[in-house]
């Protein structure tokens, strides 16, 4: 036989019928019993202590950068001026050879979601030997060698050209939540814009997606 259920505090729930029935016959008066105004402070302040450390851990574990992350350098190529302290041994900003262009988010990465707002900077050499770059991201920075490369040129109809192609990267050095991420690889897939006349002169536009990934 089945056995009424009876709804207390919203949830349902078995109770056998004779005791159903003496609830009836009472009134629920344990439900309907006032309660003091210190007890409700109380219970709310307790429940929102744990509210308040679940959040926390849940924006602990967002803060870690999946594997792999994928973000876009886009924008014109300026002088870096004021150099940041990116706590970096193996790149020097302030020697007049990194130029700088801005860092989109496009998947795994913490922090704005907005693939139109700059998430970071990268700064790079365009000659060099080694030849060194560096990103700042939220969460920290990480310093990087090219190891590699494979591309083409490309006339791009107004006097210009497009360096059309990939590059392969170590990184060699990383801060904050990056730390793991040393002795892995970065992907590029480039396709960076030489202005007019196409000798570099013009300046560069950069439009470059970087996969980066752990050892």
């Amino acid at each position: 036989m089945v056995e009424p259920t009876k709804r207390i505090f919203g949830v349902p729930g078995p109770v056998p019928a004779d005791v159903g029935a003496s609830a009836d016959r009472e009134g629920l008066t344990i439900a309907t019993r006032p309660i003091s105004r210190r007890a409700v402070i109380s219970g709310g302040l307790a429940g929102l202590g744990g509210l308040v450390l679940f959040p926390s851990q849940l924006m602990a574990k967002a803060a870690v950068p999946a594997d792999p992350f994928v973000i876009l350098l886009k924008g014109l190529y300026g002088p870096v001026v004021d150099a940041p302290n990116l706590g970096l041994s193996t790149v020097d900003l302030d020697d007049g050879s990194y130029s700088t262009v801005g860092i989109y988010p496009v998947s795994g990465i913490p922090g704005n979601t907005n693939p139109n707002k700059k998430v970071g900077r990268f700064y790079v050499q365009f000659s060099g030997d080694p030849q060194m770059c560096a990103y700042h991201v939220p969460g920290g920075s990480f310093a990087m060698r090219f190891t590699g490369s494979d591309f083409d040129f490309v006339p791009d109809g107004e006097g210009g050209q497009f360096l059309v192609g990939t590059f392969e990267l170590t990184i060699v050095e990383a801060t904050g939540i990056y730390r793991s991420f040393v002795g892995g690889h970065n992907h590029m897939v480039d396709r960076l814009h030489f202005l007019p006349p196409g000798d570099g002169s013009g300046g560069f536009e950069e439009f470059c997606f970087c996969i980066i990934s752990r050892p």
